[in-house]
């Protein structure tokens, strides 16, 4: 892992300013196009920070360059294209790298600028938080060239601003601004483009200062909302909660409010 002032590793570079694990795609040269490399890189970096011993307490997805991303790599596309078992195997570990970053215990939060497309859009949607340039762009264009996204689209977008909408974006291969993606609970904040990572990192740094446990359990529980019934989620809801209260870091946060401080949460 780098420290904030080594130059950046293509294609991705990884490192921890305080408390926040900052994965930054590398490739400006390329829009930051994807490659099997790339996604190992990202899962790599998420292991660590997960187990760090000065525990990391949230990740930040950003890239350099003018563009967030424009997809995957087309010259390793052409190359597993040709054998179907070889492109079997990288969508299982692209899918398996994006599940990493979504199932983490820590929020996961992106931001993206310029154009967010295809697997541009496809890690956005992985990510708990999205922050949005003012300038960005998002779509899907899969099917102008007689494709199917293949990252997790016609899922999580799906998922995030329902069907008509999603059909509608995978349909069409249109790009939809900043504003609207935000209308639609695609991103989550929409800043100035030259304020967009000053203002994701210091979402971050709130998040850093929260319990890395209690964190963890609202992303874990939330997220089962989406596929359980609503009592099994008020069960597992239960659950966490008689677990979480055996921990330090319910007893410290009481503490601080009594003390009129702020908290200082240990819990991993």
């Amino acid at each position: 892992m780098t420290d904030e002032h080594e130059p950046a590793l293509r294609p991705v570079t990884v490192q921890r300013i305080g408390a926040v694990g900052v994965i930054e795609l590398s490739r400006p040269e390329k829009f930051n196009a994807m490659t099997r490399g790339a996604f190992a890189a990202i899962a790599a970096a998420v292991d660590e920070f997960e187990g760090d011993d000065a525990p990391v307490r949230a990740i930040l997805v950003r890239a350099q360059g003018r563009h967030f991303c424009t997809g995957g790599d087309l010259d390793e596309a052409r190359e597993l294209s040709g054998s179907p078992a070889a492109l079997d195997d990288f969508l299982r570990f692209v899918g398996a790298t994006l599940r990493r970053l979504e199932d983490s215990p820590l929020p996961v939060v992106a931001a993206c600028h310029g154009l967010a497309l295809a697997g541009g859009l496809e890690i956005a949607l992985a990510a708990d938080v999205v922050f949005a340039a003012s300038d960005a762009r998002f779509g899907d264009q899969h099917a102008q060239y007689g494709l199917v996204a293949a990252w997790g689209a016609t899922q999580r977008l799906t998922q995030r601003i329902g069907l008509t909408r999603s059909l509608d974006l995978q349909f069409t291969g249109r790009w939809i601004d900043a504003p609207t993606a935000h209308a639609w609970g695609l991103v989550t904040y929409v800043t100035a483009p030259d304020a967009l990572h000053d203002e994701a990192m210091a979402y971050c740094a709130t998040l850093a200062t929260r319990s890395r446990p209690g964190l963890a359990a609202m992303k874990r529980l939330s997220r089962a909302s989406q596929t359980l019934g609503l009592d099994e989620g008020l069960r597992l809801e239960r659950e966490s909660v008689v677990e979480i209260m055996q921990g330090p870091d319910p007893a410290e946060g009481i503490a601080a409010f009594r003390e009129r401080r702020e908290p200082r949460f240990e819990g991993r």
